[in-house]
């Protein structure tokens, strides 16, 4: 059987998605192995995977403070990803398929190893005039400033990876190369780029080359028996649909005044409210409000009035799939560029800085996305585009690509 090793690291949002692609995968006859940090464990082995190991923490590249700490803090964190990719690939693959954080270290495996890659993305990285880099901001500057910033982000990003490159590198035997020299090796062989969202979202740009592909979302696995807990689903029954309010794995420490700020917006905007605690630790409780631990998103969003999320690639597909508004209150890295899309799109009230955040401007907005029916409008005409798309279909269907030539001369 063909062996497939998916590679995902960071935060919930950015491995998730990859437990529904694999199970895809192994529904198509692969045998698959979905590499990332213990915590998520039980989430790859639910989706009928195999579990390899990465020992670097994604708290490793969260770590606060001025532009060469994170710098500093991201490296570390890249490194200890290289060994760890390293030791789950030697126990075999047939093909990677890579995330946007492991890629850069994956196309290394992948030459090592002699066997094809392809990319799949949740976010897009690659220079365009369309748009500016995804985690500059969301200002334009013009059609060659965009492409200009873009190429000086991924330099930025070769920067990050030097040092975890180089070892690995040497630990696999390979010759000495620059990371920017690996990465234009992988451009010039127009090597496969799949991303996960939904071009009605996100337009492929008309200036990438050919390979880069977006095809729509794939989305976390989900057990067909899994049910909400009884004390949400009794909550959501005794009442009038309530707000979802949760930050996911932003924020932490951070949870009694956001806890404060979200029950005042509540009560003053005539709501009920469903808090998740998340890595901020929300908290809350009485007849309007209730607090909630780790659920499916997928089961709850459909049955709430709107979602107060940080705008992570994640969130933000999920809440559009529910077809449900959104009041987006982007944090830092990619979410401002997905809050201003989805407000774009009509399908969110104007982003609230979470810097900005407080009760009043809270409320205001949830007034505005609860009440004004152009938001949820536009919200249900996207989930009926996301539910006709197939993004893991378009990725298992590259995966046979990939794969075609090496076995024609086998």
């Amino acid at each position: 059987m063909t062996r497939v090793l998916i590679t995902a690291a960071g935060s919930y949002g950015d491995v998730a998605p990859y437990t529904g692609l694999g199970a895809r995968l192994r529904a198509a006859g692969y045998e698959v192995a979905l590499a990332t940090h213990r915590s998520f464990a039980p989430l790859v082995e639910a989706a009928g995977l195999r579990f390899r190991e990465l020992q670097a923490s994604p708290e490793d590249g969260q770590r606060a403070g001025g532009r060469t700490e994170l710098m500093r803090s991201a490296s570390a964190f890249v490194h200890g990803l290289g060994g760890g990719l390293a030791d789950a690939a030697v126990r075999g693959a047939d093909l990677l398929v890579l995330s946007t954080t492991t890629a850069p270290l994956g196309w290394q495996l992948a030459e090592a190893m002699d066997i094809p890659a392809v990319g799949a993305y949740l976010q897009p990285t690659h220079p365009t005039r369309a748009f500016p880099p995804v985690v500059g901001g969301t200002r334009s500057l013009g059609r060659f400033g965009n492409r200009a910033l873009g190429a000086f982000s991924l330099r930025m990003v070769d920067r990050v990876y030097a040092d975890a490159v180089r070892d690995l590198r040497a630990r696999l035997s390979l010759p000495a190369a620059a990371p920017g020299s690996v990465r234009a090796r992988q451009e010039r062989a127009r090597w496969p780029v799949l991303h996960g969202f939904s071009p009605a979202v996100v337009p492929r740009p008309a200036d990438w080359r050919p390979g880069l592909d977006v095809v729509g979302n794939w989305w976390p696995y989900q057990d067909p028996a899994d049910r909400l807990p009884p004390e949400l689903d009794d909550f959501l029954r005794a009442g009038p649909p309530p707000v979802f309010i949760g930050f996911g794995s932003m924020a932490g420490g951070d949870g009694d005044r956001l806890s404060e700020i979200a029950v005042t917006a509540l009560r003053t905007a005539g709501l009920r409210g469903v808090l998740q605690a998340g890595r901020a630790g929300l908290a809350a409780s009485g007849d309007d409000v209730l607090t909630i631990g780790e659920v499916p998103h997928a089961l709850l969003f459909p049955k709430v009035a709107a979602v107060v999320h940080h705008a992570g690639a994640g969130t933000s597909a999920v809440a559009l799939r529910a077809g449900v508004p959104a009041v987006p209150v982007p944090v830092t890295a990619d979410q401002p560029f997905w809050a201003a899309r989805l407000a774009s799109l009509g399908a969110a009230t104007v982003p609230v800085p979470f810097k900005d955040l407080t009760a009043p401007r809270l409320a205001d907005a949830l007034g505005r996305a609860v009440r004004e029916d152009t938001h949820a409008r536009a919200a249900e005409r996207l989930a009926g585009t996301l539910a006709a798309e197939d993004g893991a279909g378009r990725v298992v269907a590259a995966v046979e690509r990939a794969l075609q030539p090496r076995v024609r001369t086998l």
